[in-house]
């Protein structure tokens, strides 16, 4: 016996030194992973292989068990699942980077002036510009039309408020769309003051003039993807909704899809138009692992920002004044039924509390109780204490941005009452409805990057620390919550769970490491945090050094 032990012994260690590794593409370790998996773990490294996770564990198992040329060591910094924008408008951010930047503008002074510098080095065509907001303003009236005119005499302009919902035109442009001081329009709104059009226009009106508009050519479109793709990833979005495309234009991401050009994983929702229900109902759902298509985005109302928003009861700052839906209920009433029989999945945007309220009813009809259908309600901004439990009801998802709560405290209260406003902003009660939540930006009405997103929800204050005790705190999310909201819960709302928004094995490898973990840092440095690296498909598309 003493004699077979040794030998036992020399053979086991023979037998664990030639057992073979087996063969990754990466290894990442030594950081701190945030799983986001249903027990919330974290764990030290991964293996990936063929662009998905094949392994997370301990640094020094995995290093045990798998080979591979590329090794990462995060140095003890913090990684998490590649964050999701469960709402933004992604192609319209990358325009918009080609266009004229009005955000922050803080007068109709300064926007004049950045527009004259922008029409000097862009000479041809229409000028187009976007972000700038009144609510900003010292005189926070609406301008009017008069220094465009005597400015770009010529040239058609057109200038879009922050949120999309108004903008002002120049008398060019307002010829180039026949538009007359009597005309009216469902849904929208041209202003006419003293018997004379303003140049602002609101909702529906918008579409008569940004019609006219030449389409952009397809190096534009690539070059505008591009710049956006680019820009997401440095902030570490791997993923984005974009809400309200063409399918034209998704064939064309299609195309630059298959070319590997684009890799930013996009959950397109096609615009509400009869072209694109044709098309999606005849082609059916679209799914690769960069672009998903089963969904169409509807509106019900405008913003509350330029009182387009539907409320039930006046705006408390507009007497006799509640908004308005943008279509009639019977619109609704007849295409989500087709949605539905199709196989498809309806987002609707619904900011005021009666074109919630009405979308719950239609939504509720259909729906007929429990599901899983995933239908959504884009922003779930403004909600009547009657109407909440519908979300739970129906299995209603309320697609939320919590940087909305954050921009538009310093005015909702004027524009609702303090009294409606409880029911505003209210996250954590529309949580609870479901018990999970996607949350998103909607960029570029808001700023693109995820930190803003995560110290919102968590935070409910400003970039200096207003209000004291956060605005509205009871409706603040706790971080697991914001981190499963941007992550796995935004994957979800997308019926992407099973491929992404965790660090599991099987799923894809898009992860982020960051300078400093958001789960622990002081909640007034979170702001601060940068991105280190994002990668998609295990493949490195940002690098902040």
């Amino acid at each position: 016996m003493r004699l077979i032990l040794p030998f036992l012994t020399i053979i086991t260690l023979f037998a664990c030194k030639d057992t073979p590794k087996q063969a990754a593409d990466t290894l990442v370790v030594n950081a701190k992973i945030y799983t986001v998996d249903a027990k919330f773990n974290t764990a030290e490294a991964m293996a990936i292989k063929d662009g998905k996770i094949i392994a997370v564990g301990k640094s020094s198992d995995i290093e045990k068990q798998y080979t591979a040329q590329n090794r990462i060591d995060a140095e003890g910094k913090p990684l998490y699942p590649g964050f999701i924008d469960a709402h933004a408008h992604f192609y319209s951010y990358g325009e918009g980077l080609q266009e004229c930047n009005l955000v922050g503008t803080k007068s109709w002074e300064e926007i004049l002036t950045k527009l004259k510098e922008f029409s000097d080095k862009n000479t041809e065509g229409w000028l187009v510009g976007r972000g700038w907001d009144q609510n900003d303003w010292d005189t926070k009236d609406f301008p009017d039309k008069k220094r465009l005119d005597e400015l770009f005499p010529m040239r058609p302009v057109i200038l879009s408020r922050v949120d999309g919902h108004a903008a002002i035109v120049n008398t060019r442009a307002l010829r180039a769309a026949n538009i007359q001081v009597n005309q009216k329009i469902q849904g929208g709104e041209i202003e006419v003051k003293n018997g004379q059009l303003t140049g602002i226009l609101v909702d529906n009106a918008i579409d008569l003039v940004s019609t006219k508009i030449p389409a952009a050519d397809d190096v534009r479109k690539q070059r505008a993807l591009l710049d956006a793709q680019n820009n997401c990833f440095a902030v570490g979005l791997t993923s984005v909704v974009d809400c309200g495309l063409n399918y034209p234009l998704v064939e064309f991401i299609e195309k630059l899809n298959t070319e590997k050009v684009l890799k930013m994983r996009l959950n397109i929702l096609l615009s509400d138009d009869s072209a694109n229900y044709e098309y999606l109902f005849k082609r059916g759902k679209i799914k690769t692992d960069y672009l998903n298509v089963r969904s169409f985005k509807l509106y019900a109302d405008g913003a509350l920002g330029s009182r387009g928003a539907c409320l039930l009861h006046p705006y408390a700052d507009r007497p006799n004044h509640k908004g308005f839906l943008l279509k009639n209920a019977n619109y609704y009433e007849s295409i989500l039924p087709k949605i539905a029989e199709n196989g498809f999945q309806a987002c609707t945007h619904a900011i005021g509390d009666s074109a919630n309220r009405e979308i719950l009813r239609i939504y509720g009809s259909i729906l007929k109780g429990k599901n899983d259908q995933r239908w959504r309600i884009e922003h779930a901004q403004v909600i009547d204490p009657q109407d909440f439990a519908k979300f739970g009801q129906y299995n209603i998802i309320p697609s939320v941005q919590p940087t909305h709560a954050t921009s538009d405290m310093y005015w909702a209260g004027q524009r609702l009452g303090k009294e409606r406003e409880k029911g505003a902003y209210a996250f954590k009660q529309l949580l609870d409805q479901n018990g999970w939540i996607p949350l998103g930006t909607d960029f570029p009405v808001e700023d693109i990057n995820p930190m803003n997103t995560f110290y919102a929800a968590v935070v409910r204050k400003d970039a200096k620390g207003f209000p004291e005790g956060g605005y509205q705190f009871e409706n603040a999310l706790s971080r697991q919550e914001t981190l499963r909201g941007m992550t796995l819960w935004a994957a979800k709302g997308s019926f992407e769970e099973g491929e992404k928004g965790s660090i599991e094995v099987g799923k894809l490898a898009d992860f982020i490491i960051l300078d400093q973990d958001i789960m622990t840092v002081a909640p007034e440095k979170i702001l601060a945090t940068k991105v280190l690296r994002t990668f998609v498909g295990g493949e490195k598309v940002f690098d902040s050094k």
